[in-house]
């Protein structure tokens, strides 16, 4: 096997739709050649699993009582990487291995995006797997044109608008229901990749897991965010033995710089290998996974609300394909996830909010103080999520095209705008109705819950194939169920649903219902420009994804930062809650001062968001990038490095 480089240091350049002009830039860690120990021959070579057995932990100076080695180096880190033959990025080192790896042996960027997708359920356990669900954009060079697929979990067929009350109308305690098998979904993690194989794939599903199925039985050196995760979730593990048993062996967090491996998760993707995914939708795996959700089994004194979820409701499940959310901003085309996705309408909504501000004033978004420029962007995302909340389900009739007009942005900004001071939150939802002037708008409605155990990953090819796809299993950690013998952590999706209507007399598109997916915000994302690849992003980070991805792509194509400086500038995300939370760079500057002068109510937030972008060059370069820094910084990598 060869072994993959994943970048190379040089000045970042600031990248429009000009020629490739390098400039300044702060340093960033250099990410030097690596070998791939965690592999024995090909990443790709079959591989058998034993019987089911316990994770274990190992440190540097021991051997595990599996007898795999114990020394395993973390894989260096990158926050870009410029160059050629394809990019991959994602928040996770070895998951970028595995993408590159796959492109290195010529698979394409659908094929790298599901194996790239399987190992971060390895590594990011807590934050997608294939107990979850996602939703991918991608392009496809052969057509030229943008496609999605969306894999949200489905509700059971048993559920109903009061599934989440009490019988007198109460909405149940959210965190007991989130702890339960009553807040788990049907996944759809494994018929979107089956689906995206299908359809713009070239390698098979068996091939496409060997890397994963490898990583889960050998390991992979455990980092502060996992750590941090499995401390922060230990009580909640710990109410399921066999949570506890692969998360919490000997019943201790895994400390930094140890080896975890998930044997039990390694047999689930050999299962898959050999089945396909209807040994979810029909098969072994399936049956398991209704048992867990429907009767949990829980630690000596530990009762938990039991799950719904049938054999019949997996076996209905299908993996949809909608018409992706098209928007044009500043002369670019851009592409998002449609319902129940709500992050393709409120980006597109916001980025038309932007235009208009600069209309009405006269100032455009680039010219505009640091202050004033989060300013729009707070008072954009916060009437984007006003509308949301509102009008975006998995519902019919909801007015999408309506929703993404250049004209219902311009009637909003003209009802709320005022470059001098915030509007009192929450902001009124608007009416798109196709007619619009400048009227009152109709009365504020309390913001919805936010959800945040996601993940995000970009693949792009030597042909011109990309995709943008971020998955997740809901809260971090999920439900805390999992499959006992399986190694995987299920959904808590369900409670991205309203439990009770938002507001009393108003329509609330997202009651959870018989089969119904529940609002996201997950807003995978590609623009065009003059119909080719320009730039793809995405992030995790629940509903502060929409404002992530808005945030950088604005920061980028309007603020004219570097890309890495877009992703790492400090963040604001104003959701039309009472406060905007912002990182402690805002929080506890100048910034914040200025902001809370214009009105803005700020709450801290030590990190939002963990974006990954892809920049596509000219000559078929790539610039990839990541968090230098959240998360303990990303992982970007191109096949062959610029010079």
């Amino acid at each position: 096997m060869r072994t993959p480089v994943l970048g190379t240091f040089r000045p970042l350049a600031r990248l429009r739709r000009g020629p490739f002009r390098p400039t300044a830039l702060a340093a960033l860690v250099a990410l030097p050649t690596l070998a791939l120990p965690i592999f024995a021959s090909s990443i790709f070579a079959s591989s058998s699993v034993a019987a089911s057995a316990p994770a274990s932990v190992t440190s540097a100076a021991g051997s595990a009582s599996t007898g795999v080695r114990a020394d395993l180096t973390a894989p260096p880190r990158a926050a870009q990487a410029i160059g050629g033959g394809g990019a991959v990025t994602s928040v996770d080192p070895d998951a970028t291995q595995v993408g590159l790896e796959v492109l290195r042996e010529g698979g394409n960027a659908a094929d790298a995006a599901i194996a790239t997708a399987a190992a971060l359920g390895v590594t990011e356990p807590y934050s997608s797997g294939i107990g979850g669900g996602g939703f991918m954009v991608y392009y496809d060079a052969r057509t030229h044109a943008v496609s999605t697929i969306d894999g949200r979990e489905n509700a059971p067929a048993a559920f109903t608008p009061t599934v989440f009350t009490d019988g007198q109308g109460n909405a149940l305690n959210f965190a007991t229901v989130v702890s339960s098998g009553l807040s788990v979904g049907v996944p759809g993690t494994p018929a979107l990749w089956d689906t995206a194989r299908k359809r713009f794939g070239t390698w098979s599903l068996s091939r496409l897991l060997s890397p994963a199925e490898d990583l889960a039985r050998t390991g992979f050196v455990v980092d502060s965010t996992f750590a941090q995760q499995t401390a922060a979730n230990a009580d909640r593990f710990r109410m399921f033995p066999a949570t506890a048993r692969i998360f919490l062996p000997d019943g201790q967090v895994p400390t930094v710089g140890s080896t975890f491996r998930n044997p039990d998760l390694a047999r689930s993707y050999q299962i898959l290998r050999r089945d396909g995914v209807s040994a979810l939708y029909s098969g072994e795996l399936g049956q398991a996974l209704v048992k867990a959700a429907r009767t949990p089994a829980t630690a000596p004194g530990t009762s938990v609300y039991s799950g719904l979820i049938t054999d019949a409701d997996l076996r209905a499940y299908r993996a949809r394909t909608p018409q992706p959310i098209s928007s044009r901003y500043r002369g670019l085309d851009v592409y998002g996830m449609g319902v129940p996705s709500s992050g393709g309408i409120a980006v597109a909504e916001a980025l038309n909010l932007l235009e208009a501000y600069d209309a009405r004033t006269g100032a455009s978004l680039s010219s505009v103080s640091p202050v004033q420029y989060l300013h729009r962007f707070a008072e954009a995302s916060a009437t984007a999520f006003a509308d949301r909340n509102r009008y975006v389900g998995d519902v019919p009739g909801v007015p999408v095209r309506q929703l993404v007009s250049q004209p219902f942005a311009n009637e909003r900004a003209c009802e709320l705008f005022d470059p001098a001071k915030a509007h009192p939150r929450p902001i009124p939802f608007g009416a798109p109705d196709g007619d619009y002037t400048c009227s009152t708008p109709a009365p504020a409605e309390p913001a919805a819950r936010d959800d945040h155990g996601t993940t995000n990953l970009v693949v792009t090819d030597r042909w011109g194939n990309v995709a943008s796809y971020t998955l997740t299993i809901e809260q971090t950690g999920g439900s805390a169920i999992t499959v006992p013998g399986y190694g995987f952590l299920l959904n808590n999706e369900m409670t991205d649903f309203d439990f009770v209507p938002l507001q009393a007399g108003v329509p609330d598109p997202n009651l959870p219902a018989a089969g119904k997916q529940p609002r996201s915000s997950m807003s995978p994302t590609i623009i065009l420009d003059g119909g080719r690849p320009w730039l793809a992003l995405g992030s995790p980070g629940g509903a502060t994804i929409i404002t992530t991805v808005l945030q950088v792509a604005t920061e980028y194509i309007d603020r004219n930062l570097p890309l890495v400086d877009a992703i790492a500038a400090p963040r604001l995300s104003s959701r039309n809650g009472a406060a905007s939370e912002a990182e402690p760079a805002i929080f506890t500057g100048p910034l914040g001062n200025g902001l809370t002068g214009l009105g803005h109510t700020l709450t801290l937030n030590p990190e939002i968001g963990a974006a990954t972008a892809v920049r596509i060059l000219p000559h078929g370069q790539f610039l990839a990038a990541a968090e230098p820094t959240r998360r303990g910084g990303g992982a970007a990598a191109v096949l062959r490095p610029a010079p």
